[in-house]
C-alpha cells in the first residue's frame, strides 16, 4: 500500500471514529469503543485484526508479549483510549508497536475527550 492509500484509509478510520464519538459521546471505557469500532469496520468492509499479540525482544531474547488494539488492512495500528488526554506515554507506546511490527502509521483515538482526540504517529513515512 502506498502513502496515498494509507492516508485515505486513515481518513476513513477517523471518519468512522468521529461518527462513533458523536453517537456514544465520552464516558465509557475503552472496550465499549473498541466494540463499536469493530462493528463499524466490519460494516465498512475494512479488514482488521483485533488484540494482536506482538513479541517484544531485546538482543534476540524474548522479553514478553503485548497486545495492540487493532491493526487495519495490515498497515495501520490503532490504539483506543478513553482518557482525559493523549499523553507522551501513549505516543511512545504506539511508536514502539510501529517499530516492532515495521509499520508506518499509527492512530491513537481518544474517546475520553469532549471532542474525539486524534493523534497520528508516523514511523519513517
Amino acid at each position: 500500500m502506498d502513502i496515498k492509500d494509507i492516508n485515505e484509509l486513515s481518513n476513513r478510520i477517523i471518519g468512522i471514529a468521529i461518527e462513533i464519538h458523536k453517537t456514544l459521546k465520552s464516558g465509557f471505557n475503552d472496550k465499549i469503543y473498541q466494540e463499536a469500532l469493530q462493528t463499524e469496520l466490519k460494516n465498512n468492509n475494512i479488514k482488521f485484526g483485533r488484540e494482536k499479540i506482538i513479541k517484544v525482544k531485546y538482543k534476540d531474547k524474548l522479553l514478553g508479549e503485548q497486545r495492540i488494539d487493532f491493526i487495519v488492512e495490515d498497515e495501520i495500528i490503532l490504539e483506543i483510549k478513553s482518557t482525559k488526554e493523549i499523553g507522551n506515554i501513549h505516543i511512545a507506546q504506539i511508536l514502539s508497536y510501529l517499530k516492532t511490527l515495521n509499520k508506518r502509521l499509527g492512530l491513537i483515538l481518544n474517546f475520553g475527550e469532549s471532542k474525539l482526540g486524534i493523534k497520528r504517529v508516523v514511523n519513517g513515512l
